[in-house]
């Protein structure tokens, strides 16, 4: 009898296991995971979580030493308030240790939660454009970009009004392109290269303030007036999209969002993120200062798109600074800095993806 007990005490068991694990796998099968969405760790608790991750060496080792570098060079305040990371890190890349071997140089390794908790932060990706323009306005060349003014306290107009011209004749112009999306696309990236085409050198156009109206997305307005589907939507789609539309269609979308951003002219000038250091492309990423302060280090699993921007499994591990910011960069998300020109404006415009993230500190 005793045997026959057991023996059901072990079906039970072995039911409810299995049970168990198909609920388990049902529940992880709801879950998306087209962008590249993972569940390894189930839940995270805290925003960030102690954790030791097990994952490939990063790809990116050299460019993230030149990044530091940079820190050092440009930043020395900067780089002082992190030296004892940045130390630490060259010493476990100098001993060839694992991802799960950050606390024998006396780091610990913070998972983040993600936007849904289950680890998958929200990864999207910046670039600095190369736009067309000229010194002064000419037929073609119609739509001015402009320094920040000095508004002693006052509040600054919004998008429209300056569409409307609130900021004409205050010499504030600094150059003149031939595309209102160019100036709108420089504005959402933060700063550009500018090509006077009169052979002198490019010219570095830096984020020079805005006018602290709110920001609306405009790929999320499209979307919304059902001109774009979601699944489509990327700084291409927007291009296509503007293509063949008037001046007066793009006004009435753009003026939808009513921040407007300003821009510095600087000469013989690498580009620079919010910590007014250079950026190395693949190795710095703009995020919520709140959560992730200026200067930090975080180990990133990065999914990797095609060139159709498609995701179809394939991931890097990247060891990555963050240095600047964004007004659409809030909570567990990272902005990724892949480069300069038209190849990482394309990247960027696909990245709309989740990957896992680790931020390394004492």
């Amino acid at each position: 009898m005793k045997e026959k007990k057991h023996y059901y005490s072990f079906y039970v068991l072995c039911t409810l296991f299995i049970l168990s694990l198909l609920t388990s796998s049902q529940n992880h099968s709801n879950k998306p995971i087209n962008q590249g969405q993972q569940y390894k760790d189930g839940k995270l608790s805290l925003p960030l979580n102690i954790n030791h991750p097990q994952l490939s060496i990063p790809v990116n080792i050299s460019d993230y030493i030149i990044q530091v570098e940079k820190i050092k060079s440009s930043s020395p305040s900067l780089y002082r308030k992190n030296e004892q990371v940045y130390k630490a890190i060259d010493e476990w890349i100098n001993h060839s240790l694992r991802t799960d071997e950050f606390y024998k140089v006396g780091l610990n390794s913070y998972e983040m939660a993600g936007q849904d908790e289950y680890g998958n932060v929200h990864l999207t990706g910046y670039y600095t454009p190369i736009i067309k323009a000229r010194h002064q306005p000419t037929a073609e060349f119609k739509y001015p970009i402009y320094k920040m003014p000095d508004n002693s306290g006052e509040q600054l107009p919004n998008r429209e009004q300056i569409y409307d011209g609130a900021l004409v004749g205050k010499d504030l112009e600094i150059a003149y392109s031939n595309s209102l999306m160019d100036n709108f696309i420089m504005e959402v990236q933060g700063s550009a290269y500018v090509d006077f085409e009169d052979g002198s050198p490019l010219v570095f156009f830096c984020y020079g303030g805005k006018n602290n109206h709110g920001y609306s997305s405009i790929g999320r307005l499209l979307v919304e007036q059902g001109e774009i589907a979601k699944e489509n939507m990327s700084i291409q789609s927007i291009k296509a999209w503007a293509e063949n539309k008037h001046e007066k269609q793009l006004k009435d979308l753009l003026i939808q969002n009513h921040s407007f951003v300003f821009f510095k002219p600087q000469y013989n000038a690498e580009v620079t993120g919010a910590a007014e250091v250079p950026l190395i492309a693949n190795a710095s990423v703009a995020s919520d200062k709140s959560i992730i302060p200026i200067g930090s280090v975080v180990l990133v699993d990065v999914p990797l798109l095609d060139e159709d921007g498609q995701y179809r499994g394939r991931r890097e591990t990247r060891l990555m600074v963050a240095l600047d910011v964004g007004g659409a960069i809030k909570g567990q998300h990272f902005d990724l800095y892949l480069g300069i020109g038209d190849k990482p404006g394309k990247l960027a415009g696909y990245y709309n993806h989740y990957g896992r993230a680790w931020v390394l500190k004492p």
